[in-house]
């Protein structure tokens, strides 16, 4: 798993649910570049086209909130958004995320240190994160030692299957 990431900064904020980040119109799609196309709309139905490859999403409390589509983080990992910084995170958004092998980060503060188009640097292993544009810097609660593992291992389903597979041996 990479842990470092240098993007630019798209800003959302606070209660951003998950009917935003994928609306109920588009459930029928299943396929994560499908997702990826649709992304935001919710929020910025232009989001999708004008985001990139490694840029990263900050908001504010409650990210994920609403139902427990898993559909969300899986539309923002196929957009190749590597990391969601929030102030907070829904509780099922943040375990749907991990369990795909999505890193994301509840970083005190970020919300409002961060204007978009910032350019910032993450680093999931210490949980420090830096706006190279303003010179600002964040400390993210680290993860546990068993989600790292999760997203080491690029989910929750991989992991298992890796440790079915040692005990077979």
């Amino acid at each position: 798993m990479e842990t470092g990431f240098v993007g630019k900064a798209w800003t959302f904020g606070d209660h951003i649910d998950t009917d935003m980040i994928v609306p109920g119109k588009f459930l029928q799609i299943l396929e994560p570049a499908g997702l990826a196309k649709i992304v935001l709309h919710g929020a910025d139905p232009e989001f999708a086209a004008k985001v990139r490859p490694g840029d990263l999403l900050v908001a504010g409390i409650n990210f994920g909130c609403g139902s427990s589509r898993e559909h969300a983080p899986v539309a923002l990992k196929a957009a190749g958004i590597p990391v969601v910084l929030a102030e907070s995170f829904a509780r099922i958004f943040f375990r749907n995320a991990i369990n795909i092998g999505y890193p994301v980060l509840e970083v005190p503060g970020i919300h409002k240190g961060v204007t978009q188009g910032d350019q910032l640097s993450v680093d999931l292993a210490t949980g420090a994160v830096k706006n190279l544009t303003t010179g600002a810097t964040f400390r993210a609660k680290p993860l546990p030692p068993n989600i790292l593992q999760i997203l080491d291992a690029g989910g929750l389903a991989p992991l298992v299957a890796r440790e079915i597979a040692a005990q077979k041996h």
